[in-house]
């Protein structure tokens, strides 16, 4: 099963730089999109609807921001839209899919990119989805979530740390949530089960700093700890640009079913 996580700032725009061409070539089972930026009756083009894929969005409620959505070539026995709660849902951040004993999410976390960049928004949103996670991780199923998470976690994940350490994204309110996420929750980060090297970026400020290597690795899918055996492969492409993020591909030892 091949997953792969976009954060695309802007579906349209992403299309004109040939993501969705891209996507027809990769053999992907779910695609899972974050920030997309438009709603759904607005993208009824065949461009926008690959052959042999349902799709499913959760938009905000403001036109041109945040959003999320997963595509899907297998039917699932479910689709959950929301985390209950306002900031979470007015900006369109979360939608799930269930198949028989594994959900797969793509979230978009609120107060970061696409969502009003507040900084102290997004300690709430960090806060009150902990308790979700919680919740969920009481659950006697697997879970992949594919997150535009907007933090680095480690130093080995951000170009220029020293001089982040105090700037949104690699602040040490937000590294100590994801310690507590991938530690005492028990969290996996599957890119990391199969590379663990330095330098490998899914996120640039601008193209200078693209063309520098100067990034950080901010988009992640992150899963259950049944699921850390199934990570075969992993990849950020940075063969093209679509955007300020690259796409996460991870291929998982596992078969769909409903």
């Amino acid at each position: 099963m091949r997953v792969v996580s976009a954060n695309l700032d802007n579906i349209r725009a992403a299309a004109e730089r040939g993501f969705f061409a891209w996507v027809a070539d990769q053999d992907i089972d779910l695609l899972c999109l974050q920030n997309v930026q438009a709603y759904e009756y607005e993208l009824d083009s065949a461009e926008f609807c690959p052959a042999g894929y349902e799709r499913y969005f959760f938009e905000a409620w403001e036109p041109g921001v945040g959003g999320v959505a997963i595509y899907t070539r297998h039917q699932p026995k479910a689709v959950i839209r929301g985390l209950g709660f306002e900031l979470a849902d007015q900006n369109g951040c979360y939608i799930q899919v269930d198949f028989d004993k594994v959900s797969i999410a793509s979230l978009l976390v609120a107060g970061s990119e696409g969502t009003g960049n507040d900084q102290n928004q997004k300690y709430k949103f960090l806060n009150d989805y902990l308790a979700y996670l919680g919740k969920q991780n009481r659950k006697r199923r697997e879970f992949i979530i594919c997150g535009g998470w907007q933090m680095a976690h480690n130093k080995v994940d951000l170009a220029d740390w020293r001089e982040a350490t105090e700037l949104p994204g690699f602040t040490p309110p937000e590294r100590a949530w994801l310690d507590e996420v991938l530690g005492s929750m028990g969290f996996v980060d599957a890119y990391r089960e199969v590379d663990r090297e330095g330098g490998k970026y899914s996120w640039w400020q601008t193209d200078n700093d693209r063309e520098n290597d100067k990034g950080a690795r901010m988009d992640y899918q992150l899963v259950t700890p049944g699921m850390r055996h199934t990570v075969l492969s992993g990849g950020i492409y940075t063969g093209q640009t679509f955007g300020r993020h690259a796409p996460v591909i991870i291929d998982y030892d596992w078969e769909l079913s409903i």
